[in-house]
């Protein structure tokens, strides 16, 4: 660039700078939002700053927002049920007025159609925690991936997984039995990289909650948690674009207004992922870490694309149409090829070639209809597919010395000299397919007096289709006896090719139904919800058909209103609640007829949910939250596999006996949106117990237990999260997520020691091996050792003078503390040559180095 050039350049972008950068000279002032005809205050009315910052109106429809004194400024507000309003904040006064018309004559349709305030999902004691505006993007819009569920895995309840782990344990349940809904769509496997990252960027969601408690009975397919997605609305009457641009990631999105009755908005994200791996394979030349070692083998780099719109618009005041789509897809690529002489000077290759690539999508539509002015009638159409192809190639060539004279002493008369020969070659190819259409009818009426009746009807068809060859080795534990030259052994293991396919295409209808009654008394001091809800499955595969008994799932909870406004209390609740939650594995989708499974042999999951809480909010913007919870797990489905040596087939039993005891507290200090600094700490006990009655456990030597309780394998006593944002000016924050996690269970190990094998090769000879093994047990008192992430983001904040646009630049650095510390588990080691890896296996699903980042957003 000439030298000219580069000046002119840098001196624009300086008055850039100081033409947008926001004066530090501001005031406060008070906003008081009322109906219009009435009067009222309105009490959670949702003023959207100038700067992008969002306050909530009290009790008297007030709210307190900082303004410069320098020049005029627009916020919006807007409140369920009533049309979005705007004011123009004069240079000078300190307290303002705006009054918010019902839309059309619809007076009572605020408290039917949603029962949380505008933007902002519904946190409520012992049933759900929510996450929405400036929390979400502060906490997600960070680091090298985007991800909802990175602000997901930070709430109460939430047990820690790792950077590249979008699969939680919520309560100690099962990490797969998180459901996610998306506006109201059940979307089967919302996942990029095989459950890495969540579907659900940031910038196309308005609010996330998490139900992990005794929720509504509208919603089902679950018995742990539920993760409901509100995704963001289209304004109907501005024109908006944002643009974001990371050191990863492309994202845009861009809204249009439809004649002030709706709009459309569509969005689009584009990662690249190459110039950090090359940075990384740069890095392991000179630190010497096995974990990092990996990304050399790196050939196609984790990419993502995706894009999705959204649509909505009001017929009348009396009928809304919705409509929303998402597509996707993910891939990345690895090769290792290694040719390498041994230390004991003879030669080795190990060739590893893999490859996955994933297309996910959904569609759904949803009419909101008011038949009266107290009642709303919805329907909700979709449909959604997912495809996964994985494959994979292994080729082993390998020349190794047996161990010693004594090994050779033992079993000279079954080897081929000092040294034995392996060349094995291992293949699979997997595509995994799943179609599924859905459909529900939902019915709210406003009964008068506190009451609220609902009704719902929801039918969910799935269609998976799997198809697997496999060329595999398997290696089985026998008591073999052989005579050779007259001499007998026992042969302990045997290993052998096995080549098996499946072929399996099967359906499945989940029929549900519900009712419920809610009740609110005039001054909050009672409210409840009873409700049943009715889960049926009726499963179809090839030549044969199965279902299940229809769960019952009956749910109560009752919040009491204890004291209000008492000194430094604005309020204090508490809420208890008990029910009946239903779920379906997700590998019941392999049944097959020759599984020998009858009409209602095959179970859904069960679990019998109990939360009690207590819920503090204080003056100052301060809230406390502790929640005790107990569940029983039962009618949980496991599947026991098993080869046969003789044979060389396998097989699997599906069992529907399992168990699960577990119980805990969640806490939760909260500080609200504020001028200087927000957050919260929150800290999670789980004491999680599993039992298979028919599954065997080895507990020790030669020795084994059938159907002990366990901790399972996601199971950790302790999560401690501190999420905290300091705001020294108005442009500039401070980021700090800071967590704390006790070890997860492992295995005891022994010592490594050698084992014979005897191998069948392709051709039909066979030969006899030496192998290296290390036996592992389980044991109550294994874990590893703590996780410590540390995550920190930098911003620095930019508006232009007519309070439209706003721009954000960040500096972002995750997993700070790996630089002196990272939680250990149990060491590999090579189970031909039976040398031991220096360093620990890693303990949660993140790189062994910080992850630093930078990005700009922009939004007009």
């Amino acid at each position: 660039m000439p030298a000219k050039l580069s000046k002119k350049l840098y001196s624009l972008f300086a008055v850039f700078l100081l033409a947008c950068l926001i004066p530090l000279h501001a005031r406060d002032i008070v906003i008081t939002v009322e109906d219009t005809d009435l009067g009222l205050p309105l009490e959670g009315a949702l003023i959207r700053s100038w700067d992008g910052g969002e306050h909530s109106c009290d009790e008297a429809g007030r709210a307190t927002i900082t303004v410069p004194d320098d020049r005029q400024v627009v916020i919006q507000v807007a409140y369920p049920g009533y049309e979005n309003g705007r004011l123009v904040i004069p240079l000078r006064g300190d307290s303002f007025s705006l009054g918010l018309r019902l839309s059309g004559v619809m007076e009572n349709r605020e408290l039917v159609i949603e029962a949380q305030r505008p933007g902002i999902s519904e946190t409520k004691s012992g049933r759900s925690v929510a996450i929405s505006g400036e929390d979400l993007a502060r906490t997600a819009e960070i680091g090298i991936i985007e991800d909802v569920m990175t602000s997901i895995k930070l709430l109460p309840g939430v047990g820690y997984t790792g950077m590249f782990n979008a699969l939680p344990s919520i309560r100690g349940g099962e990490p797969g039995d998180l459901t996610a809904v998306m506006d109201g769509f059940y979307i089967e496997q919302p996942y990029h990289w095989g459950g890495g990252v969540s579907i659900f960027d940031p910038r196309m969601v308005q609010s996330a909650q998490l139900s992990h408690g005794v929720f509504s009975t509208r919603y089902g397919h679950t018995i742990s948690g539920l993760l409901e997605v509100t995704s963001k609305k289209a304004s109907a009457t501005e024109t908006e674009l944002e643009l974001g641009i990371s050191s990863s990631a492309t994202n845009l999105n861009l809204s249009v207004p439809l004649r002030g009755k709706g709009g459309i908005m569509v969005m689009g994200k584009v990662t690249y992922w190459d110039p950090f791996v090359w940075a990384a394979q740069q890095l392991s030349t000179v630190v010497d870490d096995e974990t990092l070692d990996q990304v050399n083998a790196v050939s196609t780099a984790p990419y993502i694309r995706s894009s999705a719109f959204s649509v909505n618009y009001r017929f009348t005041p009396e009928v809304e149409w919705t409509m929303g789509g998402f597509i996707g897809g993910d891939g990345v690529g690895a090769a290792y090829d290694n040719d390498s002489i041994g230390e004991d000077g003879l030669p080795r290759q190990t060739d590893l070639h893999f490859n996955w690539n994933n297309m996910l999508g959904f569609l759904n539509t949803r009419l909101i209809i008011n038949p009266l002015p107290s009642m709303v009638l919805k329907t909700t159409l979709g449909a959604g597919f997912s495809q996964a192809d994985l494959y994979g190639d292994t080729y082993n060539n390998i020349t190794v010395p047996y161990s010693g004279a004594d090994f050779i002493a033992e079993y000279g008369p079954l080897l081929s000299g000092d040294t034995y020969s392996l060349d094995q070659h291992q293949r699979i190819g997997i595509t995994n397919t799943t179609v599924n259409y859905q459909g529900r009818v939902d019915l709210d009426w406003d009964l008068g007096k506190g009451f609220l009746f609902g009704l719902g009807f929801q039918e969910l068809y799935s269609k998976w289709i799997l198809q697997d060859t496999i060329h595999g080795i398997v290696e089985t534990a026998v008591h073999l006896p052989v005579t050779v030259n007259g001499q007998s052994f026992i042969i302990p293991y045997v290993n052998y090719p096995v080549d098996y396919t499946i072929d399996v295409s099967n359906q499945g209808f989940t029929s549900s139904g519900y009712t419920l009654l809610e009740y609110a008394s005039p001054n909050k001091r009672i409210g409840g919800e009873l409700g049943l809800r009715l889960d049926h499955v009726y499963f179809i595969g090839k030549d044969f058909t199965i279902q299940t008994t229809p769960a019952l799932n009956p749910r109560i909870n009752l919040d009491f209103g204890i004291l209000r406004n008492k000194g430094i209390l604005d309020s204090l609740t508490a809420t208890i609640g008990t029910g009946l939650f239903s779920s379906m594995t997700d590998n019941i989708s392999q049944i097959q007829r020759d599984n020998g499974i009858d009409d209602f042999e095959m179970k859904q999951n069960r679990s019998w949910t109990s939360v009690v809480g207590t819920k503090f909010d204080f003056m100052g913007g301060f809230s406390f939250n502790i929640e005790g919870y107990v569940k029983y797990v039962f009618d949980r489905a496991y599947s026991l596999s098993s080869t046969d040596s003789e044979s060389q087939t396998r097989s699997s039993d599906y069992l529907f006996d399992g168990e699960g005891r577990i119980w805990g507290f969640d806490l939760m200090l909260q500080k609200f949106e504020s001028r200087y600094w927000d957050g919260w700490i929150s800290y999670s006990f789980t004491h999680a117990r599993y039992r298979n009655p028919q599954a065997a456990t080895v507990v020790g030597d030669d020795e084994s237990e059938q159907g002990i309780w366990y901790y399972p394998w996601f199971q950790r006593f302790h999560n401690l999260n501190l999420i905290l944002n300091i705001k020294p000016v108005k442009w500039f924050n401070i980021a700090i997520r800071f967590g704390l996690a006790s070890g997860r269970p492992k295995n005891m190990v022994g010592e490594i020691k050698p084992y014979l094998v005897q191998v069948r090769h392709e051709d039909g000879t066979i030969s006899y091996i030496e192998k290296y093994k290390r036996e592992a047990y389980y044991s109550d008192n294994e874990r590893t050792t703590w996780s410590i992430p540390l995550d920190l983001k930098f911003s620095w904040f930019l508006f232009d003078l007519k309070g439209k646009g706003q721009a954000e630049i960040y500096f972002a650095i995750e997993n700070l503390l790996s630089l002196v510390y990272k939680a250990q588990a149990n060491t590999s080691f090579n189970s031909y040559t039976g040398e031991e890896n220096t360093g620990s296996n890693a303990a949660a699903y993140e790189l062994p180095i910080p992850m630093p980042s930078i990005g700009f957003k922009w939004t007009y």
